[in-house]
């Protein structure tokens, strides 16, 4: 399975913009999508955004319009910038490789706390 880090978390205010990166150990287009979600104190786990093997991205209506999910092939990277962010979206946020076999994996998360 592939191994996913996370890092960019920390706390900014409401407004202002954040980039996530999310570093996988082998080429992520072998992987069938890579997925960002999130999951705020007592809340569940929630999808953010997805971005294709092919390019096609997809977003939460929660975050459509301020949050862009884009990809580096050559760093084996995912990245999810947070524009505009509200103190609703402070939560952990996690990565997820969805694979071709079925198989999904998540890095350990990194925290992100927006101050109003």
């Amino acid at each position: 399975q592939v191994q996913l880090v996370e890092s960019g978390g920390g706390l900014v205010q409401a407004g202002e913009s954040l980039t996530l990166s999310c570093a996988a150990s082998r080429s992520i287009f072998s992987i069938r999508a890579m997925g960002w979600y999130r999951q705020a104190p007592g809340k569940q786990r929630e999808w953010v955004a997805t971005i294709t093997n092919g390019g096609s991205t997809n977003y939460a209506n929660s975050v459509k319009g301020r949050f862009t999910v884009s990809r580096d092939s050559a760093k084996n990277t995912v990245y999810l910038q947070m524009n505009s962010v509200k103190p609703e979206d402070t939560a952990v946020y996690y990565c997820n490789a969805n694979e071709y076999d079925g198989f999904g994996s998540w890095g350990q998360g990194t925290q992100v706390t927006v101050s109003s």
